[in-house]
């Protein structure tokens, strides 16, 4: 079997790929770097020359290749050796009639319990509850709360200042349990927006409302500040969706940085370098909650992995595709039962593109150059 043709799709804010054989079969993938998808779709048009005539069979020769063979890397170069890397993953397991986790090692687990992804940031106590209980009844047995500061500021920036920004967090995590209970988990995403003692501050206090997950409280540049925090916080610290290379997970692990690590299957290297990610993790006994904003191409590829693997924490389900917001995107969705999951069946990664996904779902790019401001008018993270 040979490469003969590797083609890109855009949908919504997504990057997919098709990876054509000539022998029929096409591999599906993704790549994770949302913020600069053209670049991101340029490195992939670069590789192409070289993948056409290769054998696809040679996943990992492939993404070895890709890696180490020019003097740049980075995000958008690892997020198009992702999608390709899924792709072929995806070929494999079709030429060979068995889904991807088969070729991982065989199942672990019957199905894979999910968090909702809710990109909800209100901070009244109606909203928050309604949403919340919305979320219990649907069948989600967790879900994610924002603690990543106000969207905009308001009151001269009281609510910026270190007392009010730490009580407002607190606040928001009280109002969902008391709106949910005691039988339904909390990750808390600061998505990177506090500083050392606010983290520190906050971690302590919402100890009391036992949170399963603070994740990213701080920027993953300093990964001595982040071990400080997971040091002085007993909530468990996850961290890891900014990383795009094993050796960072590595560091993380060995600095002892958190108790979850969140590999991102498009953004590291795909499957290939998921699944080397996970096996480190168990041997620091580390759990694993994959990284997963995009679309339903990463999800499959995700429930691939956490099919396969011993030491799963969770799965992030992203909230763009709740009460089936994108199932048309592919031609047979998705299934979530209960809290979790279905692990698909069918051969490669389980799901196949819509013919008309493109015309159902207009390419229109997240993120912009505008960064957030703190009240003082400073820029702060995203």
């Amino acid at each position: 079997m040979k490469i003969t043709d590797v083609k890109l799709i855009c949908a919504k804010h997504y990057l997919f790929v098709h990876v054509c054989t000539d022998e029929g079969i096409v591999g599906l993938g993704e790549a994770g770097n949302w913020g600069y998808l053209g670049a991101t779709a340029a490195a992939i048009e670069k590789f192409i020359p070289y993948l056409i005539g290769k054998d696809p069979f040679r996943i990992e020769d492939l993404n070895q290749n890709f890696y180490r063979s020019v003097y740049f890397r980075g995000s958008v170069i690892m997020s198009a050796i992702s999608a390709i890397d899924i792709a072929l993953w995806d070929i494999k397991g079709k030429a060979l009639g068995v889904p991807v986790y088969e070729l991982l090692g065989g199942r672990t687990r019957e199905k894979v319990r999910v968090y909702a992804s809710v990109m909800e940031k209100a901070t009244d106590t109606e909203t928050l509850t309604r949403c919340y209980r919305a979320l219990k009844d649907q069948g989600f047995t967790a879900a994610k709360i924002f603690v990543n500061g106000p969207t905009q500021s308001r009151n001269e920036g009281r609510d910026e200042f270190f007392c009010g920004r730490v009580e407002e967090e607190l606040e928001k995590v009280r109002v969902c349990r008391e709106a949910v209970g005691w039988d339904f988990d909390f990750v808390l995403e600061a998505h990177r927006g506090m500083t050392l003692p606010e983290a520190v501050s906050f971690g302590r206090a919402v100890e009391q409302y036992r949170p399963m997950v603070f994740e990213d409280p701080l920027t993953p540049d300093n990964m001595d500040s982040m071990a400080e925090v997971a040091a002085k916080v007993a909530v468990p610290i996850a961290t890891g969706e900014r990383f795009i290379n094993l050796k960072e997970f590595e560091m993380a692990m060995e600095r002892r940085v958190c108790q979850y690590i969140r590999p991102d299957v498009c953004a590291v290297g795909g499957i290939t370098t998921s699944k080397k990610i996970c096996a480190l993790a168990e041997a620091h006994d580390v759990l694993v909650i994959p990284h997963n904003p995009l679309g339903p191409v990463s999800t499959a590829a995700c429930l691939q992995i956490c099919a396969s693997i011993p030491n799963l924490g969770i799965q992030e389900l992203p909230g763009f595709c709740l009460n089936g917001a994108e199932d048309a995107m592919v031609k047979e969705p998705l299934r979530f039962e209960n809290g979790c999951m279905v692990i698909p069946n069918a051969p490669g990664i389980g799901v196949e593109l819509a013919d008309n996904a493109q015309e159902l779902y207009p390419a229109a790019e997240r993120g912009s150059n505008s960064a957030r401001r703190a009240f003082d008018g400073s820029v702060k993270d995203w």
